[in-house]
């Protein structure tokens, strides 16, 4: 797979610079760290790992997917085989299936199991009391109080303000948009940050930029996201960030096609948690190729869950650690895309004030 272009180091040195205390977890009848057979020094009790997708799939070409990639990798780079006995996915239909998912994981005998998004923080929860003995993951939340839990979440507040700040030096019309997928902390989190990146380059640049926003109220609803952005588009926003899952296939769409046809100007959409590049190819009026994907926020999901792993691999599980990625450790980042020149130098500039603590980003939405 092309690897995105970022501006400065990429996510997959994500959790280096984490000190983590090595916590409880493991299998039946003891510790990860001192139960099962080990070779090498790796814990072979924890060689099987599974992935709970949410409604989004593992497909989603974002979140889940860079998930399921990570594991994949980390798969790879220690000769698990996929499947049981080894590393797999679930993938979740709806709601419904969160909690049948995670117990069929535990009776497949998987030592560390997944849960990827924030609304699969209550079946994880309820799982790890019943299962003491099995390592979890919750990513993008945190569980208190749990030994054989995991907490991972990002400062996409950070990544989005990068996305703000491209979104703001691109308009032709000063008029962006934000498309959400559910309400929530941490759709919040890409919200807040995108309308403070817009506001601080629009003062920069001496403009007077509007943001509208709008939630889909659903991860998985691609007519919903087709919907919003033709409203958007209409109203003459020429630049949309998303953060809405599957959703965002509908945002994608809508560009392409109002692109495809050539009546007005070019419109654009900025990508969410990995290189969506590949979403936004078309085909012009004339005949020529064309991308409408500016650029894409960067979250280091697959990074996480292969560190996670090799921590658990090393009987060093961090139960009860909540794992912070920022733009500091390069846990979040944002692609060049296809940015102006004056663009990429405003972006990298909010970055290195952002990493140096001269600007703090906001993680809730201003009332």
């Amino acid at each position: 797979m092309k690897k995105a272009k970022l501006f400065s180091r990429g996510v997959a040195t994500l959790g280096l610079t984490l000190a983590l205390a090595a916590c409880g977890g493991g299998d039946k009848g003891g510790s990860t760290a001192d139960s099962g057979s080990t070779d090498g020094g790796k814990d072979t009790a924890a060689l099987t790992a599974v992935i709970i997708t949410d409604v989004g799939g593992v497909d989603d070409k974002s979140f889940n997917q860079s998930a399921w990639e990570g594991m994949q990798e980390w798969g790879k780079k220690h000769d698990i085989p996929e499947g049981v006995g080894g590393y797999t996915y679930i993938q979740s239909g709806d709601a419904a299936d969160y909690a049948t998912n995670i117990d069929s994981g535990v009776s497949q005998g998987f030592q560390n199991i997944f849960g990827i998004g924030y609304l699969l923080g209550d079946s994880i929860e309820a799982a790890a009391g019943q299962n003491p003995d099995t390592n979890f993951t919750i990513v993008d939340s945190v569980i208190e109080g749990a030994d054989n839990v995991a907490s991972a979440t990002f400062k996409d507040n950070e990544a989005a303000y990068l996305a703000g700040y491209a979104a703001a030096y691109t308009t032709q019309t000063d008029k962006v948009g934000f498309v959400g997928g559910e309400e929530g902390i941490v759709i919040g989190r890409f919200q807040a940050g995108f309308e403070q990146g817009v506001a601080d380059a629009a003062e920069e640049l001496g403009k007077d930029i509007s943001v509208d926003v709008k939630y889909a109220a659903s991860f998985a609803d691609a007519a919903k996201g087709k919907a919003l952005a033709a409203a958007m588009y209409q109203s003459g926003i020429d630049v949309i960030f998303h953060a809405s899952g599957a959703t965002g296939a509908g945002v994608f769409q809508e560009a392409k096609d109002l692109n495809s046809m050539g009546e007005s100007d070019k419109v654009w959409v900025i990508g969410v948690d990995s290189d969506q590049s590949s979403e936004g190819v078309y085909t012009t009026k004339d005949g020529k190729e064309d991308n409408c994907v500016l650029a894409s926020t960067l979250k280091g999901v697959g990074a996480a869950v292969q560190d996670i792993c090799d921590r658990a691999l090393d009987g060093k599980f961090p139960g009860g650690e909540h794992l912070v990625y920022g733009l500091t450790d390069g846990g979040v980042d944002l692609t060049e895309g296809q940015l102006s020149d004056e663009a990429k130098a405003a972006v990298d500039g909010a970055k290195e004030k952002v990493i140096a603590g001269d600007v703090e980003v906001p993680e809730e939405p201003a009332k």
